[in-house]
């Protein structure tokens, strides 16, 4: 193989791996905004441990997505 289609071939690899984590990152977003409507309505904390927890997945997510779409434009 020569070196343009292998490079194709590592592009959409990574294109692929790329828009996992943006369309992950959005539907973690309404997920955080439920359970933040939920603490603010009930006032349980458990939705704030849940809270919590989701966050750190968001931030991960996110971080993923921004080093993967760095990496794209090169």
């Amino acid at each position: 193989m020569d070196t343009l289609l292998l490079s194709r071939i590592q592009f959409g690899a990574n294109i692929s791996f790329h828009i996992l984590f943006p369309t992950i990152t959005i539907a973690l977003g309404w997920m955080l905004l439920f359970f933040k409507l939920r603490f603010n309505a009930k006032g349980d904390r458990q939705w704030v441990g849940t809270y919590i927890f989701w966050v750190k997945i968001f931030a991960l997510s996110f971080a993923m997505g921004v080093v993967s779409g760095i990496i794209m434009s090169f």
